[in-house]
């Protein structure tokens, strides 16, 4: 494993603007593009609150075990009303792979769901600090170079309360998905693959993996939110799955295996809510 050579030495005062907004209101599905969202101490509002769960083991279901589950990316979640801070949320319409909707308050909705995945599930949603312990999940491992495990499975504990799988805010800049695309040309690096809450774009003169310098410090976007960037967001067999028009591709993912660690972009946690917008510039302290 490399760390790509081109990332910038001092990541003080530069940044970029936020070019891009995305929520996953149902863990690992897809999610909704947004002009704008309001961030409290648990991400943007509305992100992941729902998953999917194995009705037989108790596990979250997902994209991770794609040999277990098919294709996750043939269902997409989007609320029926925008979700507010503070308030219940609203129901979650989610359009099977064979064009149908339902929504999370109909009746039978386990059942619908179940015959979608050929399994047993319910649709799940966070209560809350609370709760004492995470939910278990489980993630398949290709046979790669670079992965700390392979042609395996694995399970991991999700943070307490939540369905996300380590932080609460993903973000990942333009340079970074420009870097992936100059080191394989021929796969289609889009930032819908990797998922991210927060697309910043960068500048110019800021080539490489520029994020990465970024861990430890933080971001302040717009008048309100204020990010710490906490850790690198390690990479899995998702980013290599089909997805709409885009192909499947195991180049994808053994590309950020070889350049990067299998890093692409950064987790970070809330230190200051409020309501960010695309195009609000992006800072680091």
């Amino acid at each position: 494993m490399q760390t790509d050579p081109s990332n910038s030495p001092s990541p003080h005062g530069e940044g970029g603007s936020v070019v891009a907004l995305w929520r996953y209101p149902v863990k690992s599905m897809l999610g909704e593009e947004l002009n704008a969202s309001e961030v409290t101490e648990r991400g943007l509002v509305g992100d992941r609150r729902f998953a999917i769960v194995d009705a037989v083991t108790g596990k979250v279901a997902g994209a991770k075990n794609p040999r277990k589950w098919g294709n996750f990316f043939d269902f997409r979640a989007a609320y029926v009303e925008p979700p507010q801070a503070g308030s219940k949320l609203p129901a979650v319409r989610l359009t099977l792979p064979n064009g149908t909707a339902v929504t999370s308050n109909q009746p039978h909705l386990a059942q619908i769901l179940s015959k979608a995945l050929g399994r047993e599930v319910t649709l799940a949603k966070t209560r809350g600090e609370g709760e004492l312990s995470g939910a278990t999940a489980e993630e398949y491992w290709p046979d790669m170079e670079g992965l700390d495990h392979r042609d395996t499975v694995t399970e991991w504990e999700l943070p307490a309360g939540t369905f996300f799988d380590i932080a609460v805010v993903h973000l990942v800049t333009t340079a970074t998905i420009e870097r992936l695309r100059l080191l394989y040309p021929e796969g289609r690096f889009e930032v819908r693959r990797f998922r991210p809450n927060i697309v910043v774009a960068t500048g110019p003169d800021e080539q490489g993996f520029v994020e990465n310098d970024w861990i430890g410090h933080t971001v302040a976007i717009g008048d309100e939110v204020r990010l710490q960037i906490t850790g690198p967001c390690s990479r899995c067999v998702m980013i290599t799955l089909p997805q709409g028009d885009l192909p499947r591709d195991a180049g994808i993912l053994r590309t950020a295996a070889q350049h990067n660690q299998v890093n692409v972009g950064v987790y970070a946690d809330v230190i200051a809510g409020g309501t960010i917008r695309r195009g609000d510039p992006v800072t680091l302290a």
